[in-house]
């Protein structure tokens, strides 16, 4: 055999293979089409009997091995996946409640490399209430009239007064919040299409909106509050009576939540005035912290 036959066939072969593993075809079609390989070669005697004899016996090693599953667990799947146990860090706690608090969705049809498009694309669209679309068309249109970037981020540093004042009426901070508290109970499509409108006009305006909505603590007392702190909380949030900061970006660790060294210790004192407070002492460095020059909670 020439040299450059050799070499061909070396290159058809990888191609064939690549197309097996970039179409992800299964174990089976693998093990048949090297299988066919083999036959082809000692058919047409492309190598020499003892390295046909070894490729051969290569095959029928890795038959066993892979075809035959409890072997296959017990001689690779098993020791592999200690090993990766023994490399990989232990996940935070952070990473733990993160990983639980939800569920995928889409992203895992994108991430399996062969996503099934019927599946979104036969989902139905969903569509703003009449309530929502009104709330689109009336006060956030006020509001965008309202709103001059160019004075709010190079003379004021702040939005105008008049806007604080319609952001609270209009209940701009209780989007998300149920109206038995006083908030406009909006859905994730109506909050989303809010902050985009706003954003086509000033970025700060849509930013102090949002925060409220998203990152603030309303969703956290909605799933996790005692009925006394929703009662107290949620309609001072809703109303705008109580404005929320997010601390997240840390000098050492961006914003990477997981990464932080940020500590919170329950504990008892005196405060503001009051003796033997229950709280929670924080110890914390942040970079920036999303409305803080105006939050009041």
């Amino acid at each position: 055999m020439t040299t450059v036959t050799w070499i061909t066939g070396l290159i058809l072969v990888t191609a064939i293979f690549m197309a097996l593993a970039y179409r992800r075809h299964p174990l089976w079609l693998w093990t048949s089409t090297f299988a066919a390989t083999l036959s082809v070669v000692s058919v047409y005697s492309l190598f020499s009997p003892a390295l046909l004899i070894i490729l051969w016996l290569l095959f029928a090693a890795f038959l066993l091995i892979f075809q035959i599953t409890p072997i296959r667990r017990n001689l690779l799947s098993r020791p592999i996946l200690a090993l990766f146990g023994r490399i990989m860090p232990e996940i935070s706690k952070t990473e733990e409640e993160a990983l639980l608090a939800g569920t995928s969705w889409w992203e895992a049809e994108l991430f399996s490399g062969r996503p099934k498009w019927a599946t979104i694309t036969s989902l139905p669209l969903p569509t703003l209430s009449t309530e929502e679309q009104r709330f689109l068309d009336g006060p956030v249109e006020e509001l965008c009239s309202m709103l001059d970037e160019w004075q709010i981020v190079r003379d004021n540093y702040d939005l105008p007064e008049e806007v604080w004042a319609f952001l609270k009426e209009q209940g701009f901070f209780g989007m998300i919040i149920p109206k038995r508290y006083g908030g406009l109970e909006f859905s994730a499509l109506a909050h989303s299409a809010v902050i985009v409108k706003l954003a086509s006009k000033s970025l700060t305006a849509a930013v102090t909106a949002m925060v409220p909505n998203s990152l603030g603590p309303g969703q956290l007392l909605l799933r996790y509050g005692s009925d006394q702190q929703k009662e107290y909380y949620l309609p001072r949030l809703a109303s705008g009576t109580e404005i929320p900061c997010f601390a997240l970006t840390s000098s050492v660790a961006g914003s990477d939540a997981a990464a932080m060294l940020d500590r919170g210790i329950v504990c008892r004192q005196d405060f503001d005035g009051k003796k033997d407070v229950l709280g929670i002492n924080l110890n914390w460095d942040k970079r920036y912290i999303t409305l803080a020059p105006i939050a009041t909670i």
